[in-house]
């Protein structure tokens, strides 16, 4: 009689045995969804979450993080279904298989809404996560970290919530422990904690992260130099301080070679580490280009094509604006030619925008500077793109400056002359004010001037009320004999007509 009993629980504790592995195997498969939620399958996972096997309860955390990781409207139904508290509890309890699954249930849940992850740290989840980045087993490490990420990522609040709870110290331990992966994802949570506030970073700073992160720029893995030069970025980006204190951490010149990297990603952020050093001062900027870095930029600019190639333009910029020196050694590398690829070739306006910024960040120093851009053809390029009717507000603001302040210094009158045919009105003004600048001090360039149909150009312009147009056209037209300057303007020919007309021929 007692056998027949026991089978019962036997097969009783089989089925829910064989539900939960099913279910968790079918909620792997997107096309199952749907139809596992419409079965109702959230609230018969629930209580098995607190079955007396152990088994059964990590299958149904699993199948529970599978289901909340397909989207938010699932995720939802987990924290609805008051499955939070029951996990957070198991954290402390469990083993160590649990506690990895626990903790992607709570990662799955968090990583879709601020909203999401707010419950995940209400349920009192923070505490039990730290402690687990204190196991001796590296995937519960790897699950506790990857969980703190996804809630850190959302706003500063949040990621001020992980750093209160004592995360950071830990995060710092993962980095130094030998597993790859654990490396990887200590250094992705703490690239989300940092990104938020200099506050935040300055956390991070203070727990000794960057002497171990920056030696890893060397590491042969692809993906922990992803998340190291992320982070290393992120902390930069903040203030002058915290960039000095990636840079002292002898980062220069070891990260220029992962701008040749065969990882994509790798480039790119290593890219924007360099953008976000270069960015704050000129002599970190003339750091970079004591150690070559201006040139291994340049070279990842020809190479990079998209949205990759934004952080090599910006750099450039930031270098070439801070000095008329650091300028000439952009110039001196070939770097204008690149920027002026990305203004014509590249089909995003934001980085058109970016080559039209950075091309008036080279030019506006001095004529010399002005005469690089002018003899690569920037100008007419600049033009184009202002004109382009699909051009966004922003591209079109953006070559109206860079434009304005290179041909402010701009005296090579043989690339201006075109400019007087081609610009636009906004436009123009400067192209006048500088002939007006240098005609009445360079008389061998008056003759090319009047041949280039550039005075007859002038004459054909109205000022309309616009004092300082009408004062440059004065300043060029008292350059030339006043019979010259009327042949060439616009009703001559009438004048002269009139003229025969009146003519009384003498008999």
């Amino acid at each position: 009689m007692s056998r027949a009993i026991l089978q019962v629980f036997e097969n009783y504790q089989q089925a829910r045995a064989t539900f939960v592995q099913t279910v968790a195997e079918q909620a792997n498969r997107p096309q199952n969804i749907e139809a596992l939620q419409n079965a109702g399958v959230m609230a018969l996972l629930r209580p098995l979450l607190l079955d007396t096997v152990p088994s059964i309860q990590q299958s149904a955390a699993l199948a529970l993080g599978r289901l909340a990781n397909y989207s938010e409207a699932l995720a939802e139904q987990v924290v609805m279904h008051e499955v939070l508290p029951q996990l957070v509890y198991s954290l402390s309890e469990q083993n160590r298989f649990y506690k990895k699954t626990a903790a992607f249930v709570l990662k799955s849940v968090a990583k879709h809404s601020p909203e999401l992850a707010l419950a995940v740290v209400e349920a009192g989840s923070l505490e039990a996560l730290v402690n687990c980045l204190l196991e001796f087993e590296p995937s519960v490490k790897e699950a506790a970290a990857w969980a703190l990420g996804y809630i850190a990522r959302h706003t500063p609040d949040l990621a001020q919530s992980v750093v209160d709870a004592g995360a950071v110290p830990h995060l710092v331990l993962c980095l130094q422990e030998p597993e790859l992966t654990l490396k990887r994802i200590s250094a992705s949570t703490l690239s989300e904690i940092c990104k938020h506030s200099p506050e935040l970073a300055q956390v991070v700073v203070d727990a000794g992260a960057v002497p171990y992160l920056a030696p890893m720029i060397q590491h042969p893995d692809g993906k922990l130099k992803r998340q190291v030069c992320s982070c290393l970025s992120q902390i930069a980006k903040h203030s002058v301080d915290l960039a000095e204190v990636v840079v002292e951490a002898e980062i220069f010149p070891k990260i220029f070679g992962c701008l040749k990297d065969v990882d994509r990603v790798v480039r790119r952020n290593a890219a924007t580490c360099i953008r976000e050093v270069a960015k704050h001062t000129p002599e970190l900027s003339q750091l970079i280009v004591n150690a070559g870095g201006h040139g291994a930029i340049i070279d990842f600019c020809n190479d990079a094509k998209g949205n990759a190639r934004l952080p090599g333009i910006m750099t450039l910029g930031f270098i070439a604006g801070f000095s008329e020196t650091l300028a000439l050694a952009v110039i001196v590398a070939q770097g204008i030619l690149p920027l002026k690829d990305a203004l014509v070739n590249e089909p995003e306006d934001h980085i058109k925008a970016a080559a039209a910024w950075s091309l008036g960040q080279i030019g506006r120093h001095s004529p010399d500077h002005a005469r690089a851009l002018a003899q690569a053809d920037v100008f007419r390029r600049l033009v184009e793109v202002y004109k382009d009717k699909k051009s966004s507000t922003d591209l079109k603001t953006k070559a109206q400056r860079a434009l304005k302040s290179v041909l402010q210094k701009c005296t090579y009158l043989s690339a201006l002359e075109p400019l007087l045919h081609e610009a636009p009105e906004k436009i123009l003004k400067y192209v006048i004010q500088q002939f007006a600048k240098v005609l009445p001090n360079l008389p061998s360039a008056r003759k090319s001037f009047v041949q280039s149909r550039g005075l007859q150009k002038v004459q054909e312009l109205k000022a309309d009320g616009n004092p300082a147009l009408t004062e440059y056209i004065e300043a060029i037209n008292a350059c030339y004999p006043p019979e010259v300057v009327q042949y060439y303007s616009p009703n001559y020919s009438e004048t002269i007509l009139a003229k025969v007309e009146s003519f009384e021929p003498r008999h």
